[in-house]
């Protein structure tokens, strides 16, 4: 990595330091005063709902003329009724239970010390993420409720929609008598800002990246600050044999097609051959009737050639895409086995679904598969810290450290041992 500039550093580092005497003044607000300064933020969101509306469209205007494609798109744009849901988020978050204080075990040891383990905030978190602005707001509310300082460094397609909604955010804070910089936007700078976000080691305890394959994969090899991975999303579903067909359908078509531009929607499709003469036919109908391109292997094909389905043939590289759009690979297998290999092979560690009616089957593949969340009879769309009952989620881990799946509240937090004694001196 080429030297940073020392305008850069220094921007970080005075945007660091003012983060870090907020995130002190956080972690001693009560629940109570965290859940009302929540619901203000929600309440200054929905009144400034037009500015912020107006402000997406700026970008999606220099998206448009840069040729961005609509799967991305529809990653960043704000409609009213999105700015809505995302107000709501906040209120949601205030509805959870606190983790800041949570003992997580303690005891009496055999001399009379009290030991115990208790949550405690991670101190300021920086986020970097591409052109989705409710991040903005969703990190910015799980930040305040867990007691954290956030450094929010948005993509620049979303440049003007994340510094309205950070103004609004900390106009919001300033009058209810909370410090602004308990929400800090790192605006400008080019990469060079971005490297000196993850270089910032011992002023950012922590930073989570949330984007592209491109974008971790920079951040996870470039940081010295301790860095949280949210991967990609190869996500798979596989029809079993003993699949009831109607449940498949259903799930497979949902998991492609119900918000294809996310990272848990279904990008590849996996059949056992014993049903898939019965069920690709009115399964790849029904995707292609909803727009998906379908990237088929050599006996899918056959099957699509006979429906009258449009299809290419798939290559290794489709099976092993991230479309993040109205696109699906779509494979037949001889046997669980041979699922379990191709999702070995091509899947990220996300979200892998099977649909079965055996038991076995099922046990096999949540036992067998290495995911951050494993489907039985399910869509992939449900891995989300919303859909879990965890209210707005951060990101998707799907590493194995420290976290794993949709990130809430308790990731983002650390833990303290508190010991108390009465004169007790190590013998």
């Amino acid at each position: 990595m080429s030297e940073i500039s020392p305008e850069a550093t220094a921007t970080v580092a005075e945007l660091a330091q003012k983060s870090r005497v907020a995130a002190r003044e956080l972690a001693l607000l009560s629940r109570a005063r965290k859940d009302e300064v929540l619901r203000g933020l929600a309440d200054a969101l929905d009144s400034a709902t037009a500015r912020v509306v107006a402000a997406n469209e700026e970008d999606l205007e220099r998206g448009r003329a840069g040729g961005m494609p609509e799967s991305l798109q529809d990653r960043l744009r704000l409609t009213p009724e999105r700015v809505a849901a995302v107000a709501d988020a906040l209120r949601d978050i205030a509805a959870l239970p606190d983790p800041v204080g949570e003992i997580v075990r303690g005891s009496t040891l055999a001399n009379g010390l009290q030991i115990r383990q208790v949550r405690v905030p991670m101190g300021v978190v920086g986020m970097i993420y591409e052109a989705r602005p409710n991040v903005t707001v969703d990190a910015a509310g799980l930040g305040l409720k867990s007691g954290n300082a956030v450094i929010l460094r948005g993509g620049s397609a979303a440049a003007s929609s994340n510094r309205v909604l950070v103004d609004v955010m900390r106009e919001s804070l300033s009058a209810q008598g909370i410090n602004p910089d308990a929400i800090g936007l790192l605006d400008g700078g080019g990469h060079d800002a971005v490297r000196a976000l993850m270089t910032a080691r011992g002023l950012v305890d922590l930073l989570i990246p949330r984007g592209g394959a491109d974008l971790i994969q920079s951040v996870v090899l470039n940081s010295t600050v301790p860095v949280i991975e949210t991967g990609i999303g190869n996500c798979h579903v596989y029809v079993d044999r003993a699949a009831d067909l109607d449940k498949a359908l259903a799930i497979t078509v949902n998991s492609k097609t119900q918000r294809p531009s996310v990272c848990n929607a279904a990008e590849s499709l996996l059949v056992h051959a014993e049903v898939a003469d019965e069920f690709l036919p009115k399964a790849l109908t029904d995707l292609a009737g909803a727009s998906v391109t379908l990237h088929t292997d050599e006996r899918a094909s056959a099957i699509a050639t006979a429906a009258g389905v449009p299809f290419a043939v798939a290559t290794q590289q489709d099976f092993a895409t991230e479309y993040h759009s109205l696109e699906m690979s779509v494979g037949v297998v001889d046997s669980i086995d041979a699922a379990l290999e191709h999702v070995r092979t091509f899947g990220s560690g996300h979200t892998e679904a099977i649909v079965t009616e055996d038991r076995a089957a099922a046990r096999r593949w949540t036992t067998e598969v290495d995911a951050a969340a494993v489907m039985v009879n399910a869509s992939t769309r449900f891995t989300d810290g919303g859909e879990f009952g965890f209210g707005a989620e951060i990101g998707i881990s799907t590493q194995k450290l420290h976290a794993r799946g949709p990130m809430a509240l308790p990731e983002l937090t650390t833990t303290k041992w508190i010991v108390e004694g009465d004169g007790h001196v190590r013998i």
